[in-house]
């Protein structure tokens, strides 16, 4: 794939996308989070990972694993017993990418696209680390993307590929056909029948619905769903009327060049940006997740390694 020449804040390109593989050691995914860590202080693991469950405490056989002696129930019985284990499947993961119109956008150092693609490179090299299965799903301009989970270093690397040339078709003219909004993304989901999986979605939540957050909800008692936020200070708030501002969806434009105005634009900016925090907390409030909101200062891979496991 030939990449473009060009600013890494603006587009991503595919080598940075598989040098990620050398930062995907300093957080985890799996059980036994360490406590201080964000998503610590659950009585079970926060996400479905492989790890023993313990099944029954039972008598010592011939042949059983004498470091599975329970010492506490063998002396006050006087009869050695054992505690059986059973071990968890591998897990799937999904990886929802948005690489939608909107995600084409910063005010201050990375593109919000830029910014869910490095993550998404990142969390599917942690996972392949950990032997587990990814898939993606990446929501293009005309395109929604479904590409099954793999075990394969092989079948990354294509995928990075295809999430790097979906990046680098983006544009200021880019505008996105209709089966690929956020409600197109969510039935596929849906229509996907997942059970005992991860879904991640990197996205800036645009046209995020209450029906689908409902939907999402109902995903979330088969599987373990983490939503991340990717957001620009400018979404929440224009920072002063120093200058007369154009704002523009690509098909209307509004001047703010007097104060009433100003106020009424960021006023709707901040009312806009909180429902969108407040859909995602109630989806994360589903399995008492926390929820993860990374910017585009550039500092997004910090972030969101701080946010999901700490340094390890």
């Amino acid at each position: 794939m030939t990449e473009k020449s060009t600013d890494a804040r603006i587009y991503c390109e595919y080598s940075k996308l598989v040098k990620l593989q050398s930062q995907a050691g300093f957080f985890s995914l799996l059980p036994n989070l360490k406590s201080g860590t964000a998503l610590s202080g659950r009585h079970s693991s926060v996400f479905r990972g492989r790890g023993l469950n313990f099944e029954e405490l039972r008598h010592y056989q011939l042949g059983d694993d004498i470091r599975n002696l329970d010492w506490k129930v063998t002396m006050r019985t006087g009869k050695p017993h054992v505690r059986s284990y059973t071990e968890e499947k591998d897990r799937n993961f999904i990886i929802c990418v948005d690489q939608r119109s909107s995600m084409f956008f910063s005010s201050v150092d990375t593109m919000k696209s830029v910014v869910a693609a490095e993550l998404a490179a990142l969390t599917a090299w942690r996972i392949l680390q950990d032997s587990d299965r990814v898939g993606f799903v990446i929501n293009a301009t005309e395109k929604l993307h479904w590409l099954t989970p793999k075990r394969s270093q092989g079948d990354l690397l294509h995928r990075l590929q295809l999430l790097a040339s979906s990046n680098q078709s983006l544009n200021v003219t880019s505008t996105d056909v209709d089966s690929v909004s956020f409600t197109q993304f969510v039935t596929l989901l849906g229509r996907l029948k997942l059970k005992e999986a991860t879904i991640i979605i990197l996205s800036d939540w645009s046209g995020a619905t209450p029906d689908d957050v409902t939907h999402l909800k109902h995903l979330q008692k088969h599987n373990d769903v983490l939503g991340v936020l990717i957001s620009d200070p400018f979404e929440s708030m224009f920072p002063s009327l120093n200058n007369e501002w154009v704002v523009g969806d690509g098909d209307f434009q509004i001047n703010l060049n007097d104060a009433k105005k100003f106020d009424l634009a960021n006023k709707g900016l901040t009312e806009h940006q909180s429902l969108k925090k407040e859909q995602l907390i109630q989806l994360m409030a589903a399995k008492g997740l926390p929820t993860i909101e990374v910017d585009t200062s550039g500092s997004h891979i910090e972030q969101f390694k701080r946010a999901i496991g700490g340094r390890r």
